[in-house]
């Protein structure tokens, strides 16, 4: 039987176990989705070396990017984007090969592609972790300007004291790319003047427990276009399967 996976810490809230093993009990596909939950990312040969009918793994928090020294090759967009969050495991004699793609990037375009109308031509991307990295590759792509948004003073970031209801005005695509709102935490919210949000803004959320974060309803309150994250995290699912099955 094939085994596919997740690397990540903690995983607690993974999405990915459940959806992959529905699809191989629906479509009758003769493998298992396991969970690997590493505390470090050195532990990465021994979960290859133990699971022989590895064809695949998605990776999470906090390894995207600390992953990549493990890789025998990444994809050019990964490269770019400087994260990978899908590993396809090649069996060649003895040897193991990985692969490494980026599919946040294929699922965040495909899902805030359809909102943006020509209005839309500046974002501020909340975090700097390994998912910003991939919203900021897909903003651009898409032809926005992009600035990241940081607790932290750090280089080409702008602080969130800083962000004033001019701001959201220029900037009116925001992503947010932070856990701050996630599960249990609901009534928590990136600091923003939200009071300054109109029609003209879209707030997306990558988290999607809950269905509707206080960032979502605070932009909703005011007109904002709104958005969670899971349609693009089944987008990423799909991606996921082609690049294990060597779609490219």
């Amino acid at each position: 039987m094939d085994k596919y996976g997740l690397i990540g810490f903690p995983l607690g809230h993974s999405f990915s176990i459940s959806y992959f093993n529905e699809k191989f009990q629906n479509e009758r596909i003769n493998a298992r989705y396991i969970n690997f939950e590493i505390p470090t990312i050195d532990a990465l040969p021994e979960v290859l070396a133990s699971n022989p009918e590895l064809k695949g793994l998605n990776v999470t928090i906090p390894y995207k990017e600390k992953v990549i020294r493990f890789l025998d090759s990444v994809s050019p967009e990964a490269r770019s984007i400087g994260a990978v969050n899908v590993i396809r495991v090649v069996h060649k004699g003895n040897k193991v090969l990985l692969k490494g793609f980026n599919s946040d990037v294929i699922g965040f375009t495909k899902s805030i592609s359809p909102m943006l109308e020509k209005c839309h031509k500046k974002a501020l991307i909340l975090g700097t972790g390994g998912a910003s990295k991939a919203i900021d590759f897909g903003l651009r792509s898409l032809g926005l300007e992009t600035v990241f948004v940081s607790r932290y003073e750090r280089p080409e970031t702008i602080q969130y004291e800083s962000i004033t209801p001019e701001v959201v005005k220029e900037y009116n695509v925001i992503v947010n790319c932070t856990p701050v709102g996630m599960y249990p935490h609901f009534d928590k919210c990136p600091k923003l003047p939200y009071e300054a949000l109109d029609s003209h803004n879209i707030l997306y959320d990558l988290i999607y427990n809950p269905d509707e974060t206080l960032f979502m309803k605070k932009g909703a309150a005011q007109g904002a276009m709104v958005k969670n994250g899971l349609e693009m995290l089944l987008l990423q699912a799909f991606a996921s399967w082609e690049f294990w099955n060597g779609k490219e």
